[in-house]
Parts: C-alpha cells; structure tokens; sequence
C-alpha cells in the first residue's frame, strides 16, 4: 500500500516543484534584487568643456585665421536647475537643463546617488514635484519625455534632449521605474535665465 501512494505523489511533487521554480524565475526576472546591491558609477563630463589648446598668436590687430572676429565660442548655459528629492528611494543630486555651444540641450545629472533597480528611465516631465509618497506616481499621470535609460545610479551623466523639445512645456525630471511605474526620485526645474 506504501508503495502505491508513493507512486501517486511522485508526479504532484514534480509538477509543484516546477511551478515553485518558474514562480522564483519570474521574481527573480521580475524585482532583480541583487541590483539593490550594485552601484553603477558614471563620470560624463559636461559635452563641450573639455579644454583644447591655445590658439597660435596672431599680429597685432589680425583677426585670428579662419575666423572672422576674436569673439570666442559661447560656452554651455545651465537654462533651469534643480535639486532632487527622495521618492520611494533615497535620492540626491541635482539636475541642470544645459544649452551647449553647438546649440543642442542636454538634461545633465550632477552627484546622483539613488538605489539601483530595474527598468530605470530619466523622464523630463510636466508634473508637480510632490514630496513623499504623493510624488510616487504623478510622473506617469501627465506628459513626459523619455530621455532613455538610466545610465548608473551614482555620479554625473547627460541625456541629450530630442530638437523639438520646448522647454517651456516641461517643469521637473524624473527617475523613473518603468517596470514598477514609480518615481525613485525627482527635481522641480527652476529656470535660471
């Protein structure tokens, strides 16, 4: 008699452990805990400020060769800044909406320290900036850009901003997890000029 229940639970046994272990499979794709414990650090320098060398010196009076007037290059201009707040993460840092030289925009992320998680995207949006858990989810509510993934969790980064942009339509920067529709944190755009 033992060995025929043995033999009747043997198939059950199997069929629970594979749905015990696709369950686990699919969390572990799913929340990707380990990424809680993995800082990626991003060091991007600011497109445009690296230092180039002297110009070779011109007669008095000259204008410089190939250029029609001494005036030089006008730098990046920081346009809006802000710093952000912790949402479901603790997050710090700030943010800058920079115009280049060239005339391209950046959103430029400066001593970002955030957790690590999955699916992260950096959203410039045109929600209010709520803090605690209000501001959780009110960036997926609106509008927002996807400026793309999250390049690291720590440091100073850029996400260029798509030419049809207009700023004016856009109040504050998020980041975003796409996968659990949360904000880890944002900052409210100030402008500056």
């Amino acid at each position: 008699m033992g060995r025929v229940r043995d033999g009747l639970f043997r198939p059950w046994t199997a069929v629970l452990l594979a749905g015990v272990t696709a369950v686990a499979g699919f969390g572990l794709y799913w929340f990707q805990p380990w990424k809680l414990w993995q800082d990626e650090t991003v060091r991007e320098a600011l497109p445009g400020t690296a230092t180039t060398a002297p110009a070779a010196p011109t007669a008095p009076g000259a204008a410089p060769s190939g250029s029609a007037s001494a005036a030089p290059p006008a730098g990046p201009v920081t346009l809006a800044s802000g710093e952000l707040i912790s949402h479901e993460h603790a997050t710090t840092g700030t943010v800058s909406l920079v115009r280049l030289a060239d005339g391209s925009r950046v959103v430029r992320l400066e001593g970002l320290d955030t957790s690590n998680g999955p699916d992260l995207r950096v959203w410039l949006t045109d929600a209010p900036v709520k803090e605690g858990r209000a501001g959780w989810h009110v960036f997926d509510d609106g509008r927002h850009v996807d400026l793309g993934a999250l390049k690291g969790n720590k440091g100073d980064q850029n996400y260029a901003l798509p030419e049809d942009v207009d700023l004016s339509a856009w109040t504050s920067v998020s980041i975003w997890c796409d996968r659990f529709d949360v904000s880890f944190g944002a900052a409210e755009l100030a402008p500056t000029i």
